[in-house]
This record gives C-alpha cells, structure tokens and sequence, in this order.
C-alpha cells in the first residue's frame, strides 16, 4: 500500500521497530552508531531527522521530508545505515528492522508539541526503574538540541505556543 502524499512543510513522527535479535537499543555504544547513523543520513534524498529518542526495542524520529518520494529514500537510506552499523557492532548478521515504518504526519503547532513531548520524554513510559521526572533523557534529542536545526515553520517556531515545559 502507498503512503499518502504530505505538504513538506509538515514534519512527520516516525516510529520504527528492530527485531529482538538486534538487542537492547539503549547502550552507549549502540546510540554512538545509531546516532552517527541519523546524522549521517539527515540532509540526504530530501530528508533530515530533526530529532530522535532511542528505546529499548525502537526509535521515535521526528523528519522532515520533501514529500512522499523523498521520504521513502530517506528511510530506505537510513535504515541501511542502522541496519549495519548495528550489525557490525554486534558482529551478526541479518535483518535489523521488524517491518515498515509508522509515519503520522503532524500539521498542526498542537500536533508538533504534542509529537516532541511524546519522543522527548517517552523513556519515562518504557521505564521499570524510578526516574526523576527533570531528568533528561541522554538517549533522546532536546529541543534545546536538535539533531539538525529545522527548516520548516512547525518544527522551528509553530510548536513553541503548545511546548508547555519543554
């Protein structure tokens, strides 16, 4: 099935699952090649990762894309590049990625706040131990600091009325 066709001016929250067999996502040294990997990709087939949380089994991206097409080459490219920076870490090899993508396309401010309020802080829904509720995730983005500065309107501005506390 195709995914619908989206404006580029409106960033898009991307959920995407790893098999179990590539292990807990959440190590230093997985978020380095995961990390390097993002922004390796970012900018590239008219798509940037603007922010990102690693989990325990997934990652939650926030992109912007130039449309459909570009969307879909961006994330086949950067699923190369987690695919075998994690295998090589892991020293397997073998399928990375459970199955397809989620794409929501967020076109409200409302939309946006809510989407980085959810990837920002989305370690405290996974979470088993006790966390303080002020700390910041060392395995997500900020909106402080961003993985790539954003170029559209919601994602750099738009969202900012709606933050309530990011």
């Amino acid at each position: 099935m195709k995914r619908a066709e989206f404006a580029a001016r409106n960033p898009l929250h991307i959920t995407q699952r790893m098999v179990p067999a590539v292990g807990h996502l959440r190590t230093s040294a997985r978020l380095g090649v995961i990390k390097k990997a993002l922004h390796d990709a970012s900018g590239h087939l008219g798509m940037q990762v603007v922010h990102f949380s690693v989990q325990g089994n997934h990652l939650h991206l926030v992109v912007e894309a130039e449309g459909r097409e570009a969307l879909s080459r961006g994330m086949k490219g950067l699923a190369v590049r987690v695919a075998v920076a994690l295998n090589r870490l892991a020293n397997r090899r073998g399928t990375v990625f459970a199955d397809r993508y989620y794409a929501r396309v967020l076109e409200s401010p409302r939309a946006v706040a809510n989407a980085l309020r959810y990837v920002f802080e989305n370690y405290r829904h996974h979470a088993r131990e006790a966390l303080h509720w002020s700390w910041r995730d060392p395995f997500a983005s900020s909106a402080r600091a961003p993985l790539r500065e954003p170029s559209v309107w919601l994602l750099r501005v738009g969202w900012k009325n709606h933050a309530n506390g990011l």
